[in-house]
């Protein structure tokens, strides 16, 4: 059989860790567990330790992306498994996702509507997955899904790019697609939080989000972010001179500074994708 490792990042989890690590071991006994905890001050190291989980430690709380960092350097398995600690994935949907591989080289877990937690979220997650699935031409139908697994070698080629927040699932997703891999999207029911309470805070967590896939989709396709601004600022420059010829009968200084700014973005778009198309010709490993 494949290795798996089976990679559970967890910051003050004791609720309901023990319990989800003991329903992976009796289901999956030959899996490696490898739980992430990322300097929680209650015990839950202890409590992973107890449930059979290998524990790492970090001395302080880095976040949720550098936990998953340090699990795909720690683990052994040939596949990881990612998911969350707070009891959400069920452990029976784990080898749902991995009757996909080696076919495929992600595979993730699609919530539905209930899985999310509340309406704003859900609208949210909505324009992300629409944007995403802009900028790679592939239906991204959960983009901030932490449940999914993937070859561990690809995975690795992409720690350097992970951010130490939230927002993982978002890089990864967008780098395996856009580096021509395949995706696998599987829907699936989660739980409820143990606690009933989610640790990604709305507003600032939000906002990184999307900052995070708007910095990834300039990283991997950056024309499919240029274009669309040079588009709009040419054609507000088409529309305020036809303002003032309408009105005044001349060009003025403005048209020619939103036809000139288009230009300059449309070249910067192709220069940097020019950079990025010669980036990821190098970036594969001579095999």
């Amino acid at each position: 059989m494949t290795a798996v490792s089976i990679i559970i990042p967890a910051f003050n989890e004791e609720a309901a860790l023990g319990a989800l690590v003991r329903e992976i071991r009796e289901s999956y006994p030959d899996f490696e567990i490898l739980v992430v905890n990322d300097g929680s001050d209650d015990a839950t190291a202890e409590v992973a330790a107890a449930a059979g989980a290998r524990v790492h430690n970090h001395p302080y709380n880095i976040g949720n992306g550098a936990s998953i960092k340090s699990g795909i350097r720690q683990a052994r398995g040939e596949y990881l498994v990612f998911m969350d600690g707070d009891g959400q994935h069920k452990p029976a949907d784990i080898q749902r996702l991995l009757d996909y591989l080696p076919q495929y080289d992600m595979v993730v877990g699609e919530r539905d509507r209930r899985g999310q937690s509340s309406l704003f979220r859900a609208c949210g997650n909505f324009l992300y997955n629409r944007l995403a699935s802009y900028v790679t031409k592939f239906p991204v139908k959960d983009l901030t899904s932490g449940f999914r697994v993937i070859k561990a070698d690809i995975a690795q080629q992409f720690i350097d790019l992970l951010p130490n927040t939230y927002s993982y699932p978002t890089t990864i997703t967008l780098g395996v697609l856009r580096t021509g891999r395949s995706v696998k999207y599987h829907p699936l029911d989660v739980r409820r939080r143990a606690d009933g309470r989610s640790k990604v805070r709305l507003l600032p967590d939000g906002v990184r989000f999307l900052m995070m896939i708007i910095k990834i989709c300039t990283l991997y396709s950056p024309l499919r972010v240029f274009l669309p601004v040079s588009a709009f600022m040419f054609l507000l420059g088409v529309g305020y001179y036809g303002y003032t010829f309408l009105s005044w009968g001349r060009f003025t200084n403005m048209s020619a500074l939103l036809f000139t700014t288009s230009i300059v973005i449309f070249m910067m778009g192709m220069v940097s994708e020019q950079i990025c198309q010669m980036r990821f010709e190098h970036r594969e490993p001579e095999k």
